[in-house]
């Protein structure tokens, strides 16, 4: 079974043509990648789709638009799967 980061940086690649190998859990999606919010969307619909888990993603670009938030917690790969793999464990529990 591919681990958490390989599944997403797989959807990445796929969604948003970014080569696989400039994926790396240290990567921001839209500041290192160059993914704009529009195609995130995407990759967050497909990550959901995969993971059987609902990102909110409204809630972090709120937070992250009123200041609340860097968004390195939601956008930087390896936080964004410590997040995806939390919210696969709530909804296992």
């Amino acid at each position: 079974m591919a681990s958490t980061f390989d599944t997403v940086a797989g959807i990445i690649a796929e969604t948003s043509d970014v080569p696989l190998d400039q994926i790396t859990p240290q990567s921001h999606v839209m500041k290192d990648l160059e993914v704009d919010s529009l195609s995130f969307l995407d990759i967050t619909f497909e990550i959901d789709q995969k993971f059987g888990i609902k990102l909110p993603v409204e809630d972090w670009m709120g937070r992250v638009n009123e200041g609340k938030d860097s968004g390195d917690e939601y956008f930087v790969i390896g936080n964004l799967c410590a997040q995806i793999d939390a919210l696969r464990t709530a909804v296992a529990q």
